[in-house]
């Protein structure tokens, strides 16, 4: 897959509508009946997405039984015999009367499809008549279709308030690039942006972690959907603004107390041209930012070290026998690696460190070790373990010896997870000091999962910031600089 990095421009094709079916007009059958058009296209070969636009011209259209009974532009994918393969985007949804009115839309092309139908329809409407003109189909990128319509971000201001230094990885440490003094990150993950545009109490939070916890590091989970202005429940208007105004906030309360942020992309599973996209955008606004780090994506798993790296298709089915951590949908898709996002971040001119998180839920780093290193020379692996998770030697602690190491979750809860067996339940107050201890004893990065009393393991009882009994006080002693000793390696 090609990802066009430091300026994208749209693919060099011709129009994929055929000539003679790029003029419409869709018949009306009677009220309560279906009126179509039916146009077949055909993609060029390891096409990743196309461009959608045209003309629209309604008189009198009327929904018919149900509110979605209108006219619009239905879409099939199909094979090379014209059959349908699955369906595809609906494009439209129009009543009433208007004049001649532009449409546009991108969308990403599904593996192992020869094309798409266009079906302009009259779908079961009581009555009208509908046009559509100048119909065209072009391939583009992949990143070039997850950033159609999305408003850019400029490279934000230093400010001359802020007292955080950029941090380089030098052998298996973190630095400070000014200084060359070790800088060792600790402190906590506050979630809640990857699922609502203004999430729980971000702010406060920060504040508390920083006044009241002691952390140096506050990673901060965002979502590419919110960050495009696509997310649920998100202002059309006002909500991409909002969204990167309020990390905006984060980022600049942290750096002007000497602490740093980790922005992880909290999405899962493989490295998609959208997560690219999202990096050449959010680079570009932080690549100034001393103290913002780079969580290039939150939980790689289900995945070969290979597709982990390079790239490549991914399947319906998952690639290990580690439990499933959320009920994510698997399924095949293009993928652009790793390390494709790093070519994304750097393709902007940023040089912040960046976080690579392993596999089985970014919990494994053996591979960085066996052939699959990520080619950068300002990054650290991230791993993230909690009780259920079993060899930490090769999981974490021997790419330790050589990279620096960021635990980027960690945590326990009083209870089994769905997976877990009485027996087989390790109690918090066995795994939290050995955790504890392992982190101490080979200074590992970490924050711990996390700051909010609904997303377990949690170490907040309520909003008055209470300490959780068996994880939130023990973390909240270790941030205050008290040892715990290793009485395990698990």
């Amino acid at each position: 897959m090609t990802i066009l990095m430091g300026g994208l421009c749209a693919a060099q094709a011709a129009n994929l509508v055929p000539e003679g079916r790029r003029d419409l007009a869709v018949p009306f059958q009677g009220a309560g009946k279906m009126g179509m058009a039916y146009v077949p296209c055909f993609f060029p070969k390891d096409t990743e997405a196309v461009l959608f636009t045209c003309e629209f011209k309604i008189d009198g259209v009327e929904a018919g039984a149900q509110k979605w009974f209108d006219a619009r532009i239905l879409t099939d994918y199909i094979d090379s015999s014209c059959k349908k393969v699955k369906g595809g985007p609906a494009v439209g949804g129009w009543t009433g009367t208007r004049d001649w009115t532009p449409v546009r839309k991108a969308f990403e092309v599904p593996p192992g499809v020869a094309g798409i139908a266009l079906m302009p329809a009259l779908f079961n409407v009581k009555a009208g008549a509908f046009e559509v003109r100048n119909l065209s189909l072009e391939p583009i990128t992949a990143v070039e279709a997850a950033l159609d319509g999305v408003p850019r971000s400029e490279t934000l201001p230093v400010r001359p308030e802020w007292t955080t230094s950029p941090l380089r990885a030098k052998g298996n440490r973190l630095v400070d690039a000014t200084t060359g003094e070790e800088v060792w990150l600790q402190g906590a993950a506050v979630p809640s942006l990857e699922w609502g545009p203004g999430g729980d109490h971000i702010l406060e939070s920060v504040t508390n972690l920083v006044e009241e916890w002691n952390v140096n590091v506050v990673r901060l989970a965002v979502h590419s959907s919110y960050w495009f202005g696509r997310g649920k429940w998100q202002n059309p208007k006002t909500g991409v603004a909002s969204y990167r105004g309020l990390v905006d906030q984060v980022a600049d309360y942290l750096q002007r107390r000497g602490r740093y942020l980790v922005l992880d992309l909290h999405e899962y599973r493989a490295a998609k041209p959208h997560h690219a996209a999202f990096w050449l955008d959010a680079a570009t606004r932080y690549k100034d930012h001393p103290g913002v780090i780079f969580g290039l994506l939150n939980e790689p798993h289900d995945i070969s070290w290979e597709v982990w790296r390079n790239g490549g298709l991914t399947t319906a089915e998952g690639a290990g026998s580690a439990p499933a951590e959320n009920a994510e949908k698997l399924a095949a898709e293009r993928t652009i690696g790793m390390q494709g996002l790093v070519r994304a971040v750097r393709s902007t001119g940023a040089k912040n460190l960046v976080s690579a998180g392993g596999l089985d839920w970014a919990y494994a780093l053996d591979g960085v070790l066996n052939g699959y290193a990520l080619d950068d020379d300002n990054l650290m692996y991230e791993s993230h373990c909690y009780p259920w998770k079993k060899g930490w030697k090769k999981a974490f602690l021997d790419a330790a010896e050589k990279y620096p190491i960021f635990m980027g979750e960690v945590g326990a809860q009083d209870t089994p997870m769905p997976w877990e067996t009485e027996k087989s339940f390790v109690p918090p107050e066995e795994w939290v000091p050995d955790m504890l201890g392992i982190i101490q004893e080979k200074r590992l990065n970490w924050t711990a999962w996390s700051f909010h009393p609904k997303c377990s393991p949690c170490l907040l009882l309520n909003w008055d910031y209470e300490p959780t009994p068996y994880w939130g006080a023990y973390a909240k002693r270790a941030l205050s600089g008290e040892r715990f000793p290793v009485n395990r390696i698990r």
